[in-house]
């Protein structure tokens, strides 16, 4: 749906053409309604409620439903693109960045917790954790939208702002906007200190996405 000329009108994604361009704009709108409503299926898949009880499955679906809707992924697209040419203040900003990209990224990292059985104190730390690494991934997103190369990004670059969108870059310029993803990535890895060395991968995801280059 991201990509539809509606919303971002992008002709790439991942260094291909997006659905509409291939397959016109009707079954781009029904390819991303069919795949958000399959994984509501594929989680109330009865074999999987073999593995998983019942209370947590539930949990599980509110917390991707919820992530997904009017309070996650979909709130945050409606304030992006309601800004686009607008002025903003910067915690509107933060507030689409932590919506739109990351309240999904939460979703999956507490699911995964919940599965494992964590306790309230472990899902509260996984929590701050998914929050920073959110927020840390989308402002390297703004940072890349001006200093990589489509063929790096294997997406349309600069969009942001041919659409008139405030990003951090253009809060804070691209040097600050580096320091504060390298400073929210390490809030994200602090968050875990309670944890031992299983976590080391979700540290090593914390620092990977303020290097990428794509």
């Amino acid at each position: 749906h991201d990509d539809l000329p509606a919303m971002d009108n992008d002709d790439l994604r991942r260094g291909r053409p997006t659905c509409h361009k291939v397959y016109g704009e009707a079954i781009a709108i029904l390819a991303g309604d069919g795949l958000l409503t399959l994984a509501f299926e594929v989680l109330s898949d009865p074999q999987r409620l073999k593995a998983v009880d019942a209370a947590t499955m539930v949990s599980i679906i509110r917390e991707i439903g919820t992530a997904s809707g009017v309070f996650g992924m979909v709130g945050g697209q409606v304030v992006d693109i309601q800004s686009e040419g607008r002025e903003i203040d910067f915690p509107t900003l933060e507030y689409i960045h932590t919506h739109k990209t990351g309240a999904l990224i939460r979703a999956s990292i507490r699911t995964g917790a919940l599965v494992a059985g964590a306790g309230k104190e472990q899902r509260d730390a996984m929590t701050r954790y998914a929050e920073q690494v959110g927020l840390a991934f989308q402002i390297a997103d703004d940072i890349l939208d001006i200093t990589a190369t489509e063929e790096e990004l294997g997406k349309d670059i600069g969009s942001d702002l041919k659409k008139g969108k405030k990003t951090f870059p253009s809060f804070l310029g691209l040097d600050e906007s580096r320091r504060r993803a390298n400073e929210v990535a390490g809030h994200a890895i602090e968050a875990l200190k309670g944890f031992d060395g299983q976590a080391d991968p979700l540290r090593e995801l914390a620092r990977y996405i303020v290097k990428r280059v794509h």
